[in-house]
């Protein structure tokens, strides 16, 4: 339960790099996510270059902290894997992205989910930065290393929020 009240998004990070097999860990924990169908409609690119990083916060507006993060998971969806009618790859891709940000913080490591997919700006800078191609979608970016801050314990819990039975009761 930890690993779900403690982590927060991260923005300053130490210069302490993340080991490789701690990247494997984090997308290991990403693909035992559940998906729809168990289409698994997820593909990952690991982003340490730092050009690349850095040119990722001209076409993002809010991903500047992955100047200094040593590690960017870009998660993407590959519509070949589709195999109904209906699409969940979206919450398919979510559920992946969850797993990295649990495990990454059972591992000491701070997180922050950066949304691409469905701002079509966001989606070309990004495809176009990391060579993705066409229908291959990139959903999300995670940066990843040694937290240089500290947020607190939120606890957000609402029970106004909660109905039973019926929304509104």
């Amino acid at each position: 339960m930890e690993a779900i009240f403690t982590p927060r998004s991260i923005r300053r990070y130490t210069d302490q790099p993340v080991a490789a097999g701690a990247v494997e860990k984090l997308l290991a924990a990403a693909m035992a996510a559940p998906s729809a169908g168990n289409e698994q409609p997820w593909e990952f690119i690991v982003v340490t270059d730092q050009a690349a990083r850095e040119a990722i916060t001209h076409v993002h507006p809010y991903s500047q902290m992955l100047k200094q993060a040593p590690v960017a998971i870009v998660v993407c969806n590959d519509p070949a894997r589709s195999r109904y009618p209906v699409e969940y790859w979206v919450q398919d891709c979510a559920a992946a992205t969850q797993n990295i940000l649990l495990a990454a913080a059972d591992l000491g490591l701070g997180t922050c989910w950066l949304g691409v997919h469905p701002v079509p700006e966001r989606v070309a800078g990004i495809r176009r930065i990391l060579a993705i191609p066409e229908p291959i979608v990139p959903f999300a970016i995670v940066a990843v290393g040694h937290p240089a801050e500290t947020p607190g314990r939120v606890d957000r819990y609402d029970e106004k929020r909660i109905y039973h039975e019926r929304y509104g009761r």
